[in-house]
């Protein structure tokens, strides 16, 4: 008897690319909890691999290094944070001051949520920059950046609405914010409270050129 060839199944993909590709995913989740809690230069990858269950054998069939798998984090985490600036920043229901108050009290709610175990993943690794791989410089500079410009719009609306002067050079008042932010984070994780993000923001509200 004449065996017809078999055709191959249509629709869902195969089983263990799902299964790859959610692993993949896992990994990443796993990664921005624990680098935002811990950092890169001192953690290893194996407690990661622990909590997801992926053998380390295994990883590097979805990262080509230590580095990599960081930079894919980063990357991710720019996205999330990216998005949650959006929300707040371009929510034309507030005032652009308002819309920044929204976001410090998200971040301040987030970081309660977490037992002020969680900082700024990017704001961590900025700090160990000198132990980090060289790429990752570019990449946090570009992040910050991008987080300025967000800001930057933000506080341009602020003229139009006559919450700030119109002198005021939003640029630096932008980089300025994220400068302190990042220290004010910091000391939030020290003493387990939101006072530093609270304090931050009236004294920043406070300095606006009106």
């Amino acid at each position: 008897m004449k065996t017809l060839p078999v055709k191959p199944r249509r629709g869902r993909p195969p089983k263990v690319a799902r299964e790859n590709q959610d692993t993949k995913a896992e990994l990443i989740r796993s990664g921005l909890e624990h680098l935002t809690e811990f950092g890169f230069a001192s953690s290893g990858i194996e407690p990661i691999l622990k909590k997801v269950g992926v053998p380390k054998g295994s990883f590097y069939h979805y990262f080509a290094s230590k580095e990599a798998f960081g930079e894919t984090v980063l990357a991710h985490y720019d996205v999330y944070f990216s998005n949650k600036l959006a929300l707040h920043l371009s929510n034309k229901a507030f005032t652009p001051i308002e819309r920044l108050e929204h976001f410090v009290n998200d971040a301040a709610q987030g970081m309660a949520r977490h037992d002020f175990k969680r900082g700024c993943l990017v704001g961590n690794l900025g700090q160990e920059v000198d132990a980090l791989p060289a790429a990752f410089r570019n990449q946090l500079s570009t992040i910050f950046c991008g987080w300025q410009h967000r800001l930057e719009a933000c506080l341009n609306e602020a003229k139009i609405t006559g919450d700030l002067a119109n002198a005021a050079n939003c640029a630096q008042l932008a980089e300025f914010f994220w400068i302190g932010w990042e220290g004010a984070v910091s000391r939030a994780k020290l003493v387990r409270s939101p006072h530093p993000l609270q304090l931050f923001l009236h004294y920043f509200l406070q300095a606006l050129p009106k």
